[in-house]
């Protein structure tokens, strides 16, 4: 019913662009060399006789970036102008070699690992940006509409910036100096979010013009775009695992049958809370309690459901004035924008099921101690109405000038601000209530439990559900930049010496976070009490795919967030004008770097081998101010340094005009994120009653993480549009930062839900070292042989294949050091592929895609439970589907649809030979299917 409309008004708008008539395209002024280089328009000389466009340009244009480069770069090219083939960066990402993409949820792909490392350096046409106070910008902020091109380094050269293990992501929009003359582009699509049914505008115009003037050429460009997404995430989840006493425990136990055993607090205790492998899992394990060996089951402690309801908006744009004065300079000024505006109401409905009241058996699993599936009476619940508000703006301001210097010397001179903001605010309002009875299978089938209430028509019921506690936080993170280079290089046309290139960075890098929280116990009065619009009731829940209840009621978050003062007045709390953020830290980081670069040519066997060296000195002085919270904000200041040389080399011998080897040795670093430095407490109460609270702070003295890179690559270019790249890569990396936990008392800390004054507090350290390896396989072919009706199939694909290892030293609860033991890298599957098969011929353009990742360790879970501790991902993909008719030169009709397996994110519990996806699954979450239709106008 609700795509009519859209249908009509593509239908009428490709009407009303067919119909406009043909114009000749005004004389351009010629293409500024000299300073600039070729425009990237123009293909390398040995492309020149490929005249494709569409799906098969936007191929081969990537095919030639990684040819024609000293490093070893990976590219996506807009098919046109306006035209990624995906909703955004990091979906158009996910179809490069040795990509990897993480959290699918919202409707979008949000996450990226380069060779399975996350932290890759993000530039906007070459300049360093970030997202407010952290160190990279979320890509996924990013709209698609407005990028050319976007390179992936996986090596470095001198002249690049040092940070990055990963490698960098460059994305580069478009100036008026690349195109001739006018042009004016558009698109307007429609996205069905199948999941949440709703329709989503995305819409984008850029208009560009150069003209000759007196003062030479002079070019201007405007592109903005706009996006909107309603979205629906549903999530359910089988809880942590916990001991139990067995139906019969041990005479002198002090247990009840099916009693939940928690933690005594004794030295030694009678159960060791966070194992790494969990306790033992064989039939007759036994704890010792009370100083009787007592058998035990392993249960969950809960079962809990999550149907969250998302919006977000990303407005964007940028625009660009160039002036070429002369053949021999270029001058760019630009402003980049990039905007977020976001909300989500999450639905959670939370159930406990480890109450031992009129205890009845327990399935097991066989031959294990694990509960598979049991009744548990009188369980406590709650649900939980979350409303998260936030909202992102980040600005790049850009002078560029470019300058020829004779015939052989170039000098490159930027300046650039920026400056980004992240504001967030969020409430909570929890309902909750004692349930007579709750029947749970733990795993049902695939992964995902079962569950039902002995009257679940009471979800639904207000007035049955008491209103309890009140949670009220915001946060505003800004961040800041100041950045100037310059680089000059000097060319020879022959000899052995062929460039020599250098330069100079001055980065200052401002972040500062600032914080409010208060919370309150239960009100006492029922959910009825407070008014129709107070609740909320959802409906349809997981999409009839588990066996689960799917409608509750619970506190309406966009009314309790709306009404805001009005709760808080309820609880005794402060009101809006008497709130204010608290400064936590405030950063202030010069970065000075200098760096000197030759290219070499020499002739081995009649064919060219070009060596590229150079060595990047950088200097970073950090000088921080933290403000304790939980302590009347008491400021404690700390400074640190890092100087570091890092070398680079790179050869590319072609032993034939076909086939050519790379390699490349290089270092590189990643610093600290700047809340990783921050000594401040995040605090959580004891939730689960293990006897203390955990929590997170960071290490105000860690240093950066560095790493040796290794690649050697084999590239056969076989054909004008088809090749075959090898690569085998090695990191080694030193200085891994990873969490250390331990218990500390904090007295005076205002936690209301689990009040305690112990917490574990897990912070960072650099107290292991890794190394990564692999070999990624890459394949384009456009044969040419064909008949008639399938001349214009392609495919493109690729396979990685990883192995990783770090060492991860153990801490006891006070911090000692007690061993060590090897993990594989967060967020690394071992093995992924992804598999596109194209078709462009005459107005039609069509890719069909598939990518797929092994299971992977994505974090640890906080020391809490009895299973293990590790949580895994489980094997994750997506086949998306692309098409373009066009109607003619200007005008083309787009249809994508991405996700059309529905497919789901899984995570389990593993660690090393313990666990796995059948009796230690976690959660389940369904991913959305959305399906886009638009029309495209471009004329040039």
């Amino acid at each position: 019913m609700a795509m009519k409309p859209v249908i009509l008004c593509s239908v009428s708008l490709l009407s009303l662009l067919a119909a406009t008539p043909a114009m000749a395209q005004a004389a351009s002024a010629p293409q500024t060399e000299g300073a600039t280089g070729t425009t990237d328009d123009t293909p390398p000389a040995d492309a020149q006789d490929i005249v494709v466009h569409g799906v098969r340009a936007s191929i081969v244009g990537a095919l030639n970036v990684r040819k024609d480069s000293t490093q070893i770069v990976d590219s996506i090219v807009a098919e046109d102008v306006g035209k990624l083939p995906d909703n955004n960066v990091i979906e158009a990402l996910q179809r490069v070699t040795g990509i990897q993409v993480t959290n699918r949820s919202g409707g979008e792909a949000a996450g990226i690992s380069i060779r399975g490392l996350p932290d890759a350096l993000t530039t906007l046409n070459g300049r360093n940006i970030f997202t407010a106070a952290g160190q990279s910008f979320s890509l996924q902020d990013i709209s698609a509409n407005l990028i050319k091109q976007v390179d992936v380094y996986k090596t470095r050269s001198a002249d690049q910036i040092e940070t990055g293990l990963a490698g960098q992501v460059d994305v580069k929009t478009r100036r008026p100096f690349d195109f001739k003359g006018f042009a004016i582009s558009g698109l307007a699509r429609g996205i069905y979010n199948q999941q949440a049914d709703t329709f989503n505008p995305n819409a984008a115009l850029l208009i560009s013009d150069r003209w000759e003037t007196g003062i030479g050429d002079i070019g201007i460009l405007a592109n903005g775009s706009y996006s909107k997404t309603n979205y629906r995430d549903m999530t359910t989840t089988a809880g942590a695992l916990v001991p139990f006493a067995t139906l019969n425990p041990p005479a002198g136990s002090g247990l009840a049958p099916f009693e939940r055993i928690f933690p005594d607090g004794k030295t030694p205790p009678n159960w060791q809370v966070g194992l790494d492998r969990g306790l033992p899992t064989a039939a007759g394990s036994t704890l010792i309690n009370n100083g009787v060996a007592t058998p035990y089951y392993l249960s969950r402690d809960a079962v809990f459901s999550s149907d969250l309801y998302g919006k977000r908006e990303r407005p964007s744009f940028n625009v660009a004035l160039q002036w070429a004065p002369n053949s021999s300079s270029v001058y760019t000024a630009e402003v980049f924008y990039s905007g977020f505006r976001g909300n989500t109401f999450n639905s959670l409905q939370f159930s406990f099921v480890d109450f031992w009241a009129n205890a009845q058996q327990p399935t097991l699993y066989d031959g294990t101690n694990i509960v598979k599936s049991r009744v548990a009476n009188s369980v406590y619940g709650f649900n939980s109405g979350d409303y998260t508000q936030n909202k992102t703006d980040s600005f790049v301001y850009a002078l560029n000038g470019k300058w020829d210097v004779g015939s052989h010397g170039k000098i490159v001179a930027d300046l650039a601000y920026q400056t980004s903001t992240y504001e967030t605010s969020f409430v909570a309002l929890r309902t909750d209530r004692v349930a007579d009875t709750i029947n749970v299978d733990f795993n049902a089938g695939g992964g995902i439990p079962s569950y039902h209430f002995g009257n679940d028509a009471l979800l639904a019921d207000p007035s049955v559900w008491n209103v309890a506690q009140f949670y009220d936080n915001a946060q505003r993170d800004k961040g800041s930049a100041i950045t100037g280079t310059i680089d000059g290089e000097y060319t020879w046309d022959d000899g052995f010496l062929r460039r020599i290139k250098g330069g100079f960075r001055f980065d200052d890098r401002k972040a500062s976070t600032a914080v409010r929280s208060q919370d309150a116990g239960n009100l006492g009065v029922s959910l009825a009490s407070l008014g129709a619009d107070a609740a909320f009731t959802n409906k349809g829940f997981f999409d009839g795919r588990a066996d689960i209840p799917s409608t509750w009621v619970l506190a309406n978050g966009y009314w309790v967030y709306a009404n805001a003062d009005k709760v808080r007045g309820l609880y005794g709390l402060k009101t809006s004008d008497q709130l204010s953020l608290g400064t936590v830290f405030d950063i202030d980081e010069i970065t000075l770097s200098a760096y000197v670069q030759a290219d070499a040519e020499i002739s081995i066997f009649g064919r060219p081998l070009k060596l590229e060296g150079g060595v990047r000195f950088v200097t970073v002085d950090t000088n921080s101010k933290f403000f304790d919270r939980y302590n009347n904000f008491t400021e404690t200041d700390a400074s640190n340094g890092t100087e570091k040389f890092l070398p680079s080399f790179t050869a590319r011998y072609a032993i034939t005009d076909k086939l050519r080897l790379r390699f490349n040795y290089g270092e590189t670093l990643r610093r600290p994120n700047f809340t990783d430095v921050n000594p401040n407490y995040t605090l959580t109460g004891d939730l689960t009653n293990v006897g203390y609270g955990s929590g997170s702070a960071g290490t105000g003295d860690l240093k950066p993480t560095t790493s040796r890179n290794f690649d050697i690559a084999a590239e056969w270019y076989f054909g004008r549009d088809s090749a075959i790249t090898v690569t085998g890569f090695r990191r080694e990396i030193n200085g891994l930062v990873v969490p250390v936990t331990r218990l500390e008392n904090i007295p005076n800390n205002g936690i209301v839900a689990g009040a305690t004054n112990t917490f574990a507090i897990t912070r960072p350290l650099n107290a292991s070292n890794g190394v990564l390896k692999g070999i990624e396989v890459g394949v384009t072919y456009f044969p040419h042989y064909l008949p008639p009706l399938l001349d214009g199939l392609g495919f493109v694909g690729s396979v990685t294949v990883l192995d990783s290892s770090q060492n991860i030293p153990q801490f006891d609860s006070a911090g000692n050091l007690t061993g060590q033991f090897n993990s594989a890298f967060f967020g690394v599957s071992n093995f992924s592929y992804n598999a596109t098969l194209a078709y462009d011929k005459g107005p039609i353009g069509a890719r069909v895609s598939y990518v797929w990742r092994k299971e992977f360790l994505a974090n640890n879970e906080a020391r809490l439970f009895a299973n293990p501790i590790g949580v895994w991902r489980a094997p994750e993909s997506s086949l998306d589907l692309q098409l373009t008719f066009n109607v003619n030169d200007r005008l083309g009709i787009t249809f994508d649809a991405v996700n059309l397996l529905q497919s789901t994110q899984q995570t389990y519990y593993k660690f090393d030979d313990v666990g796995g996806p059948e009796r230690f699954n976690l959660g389940t979450t369904l991913l959305a299917r959305t399906f886009a239709i638009g029309v495209r106008y471009g004329f040039r």
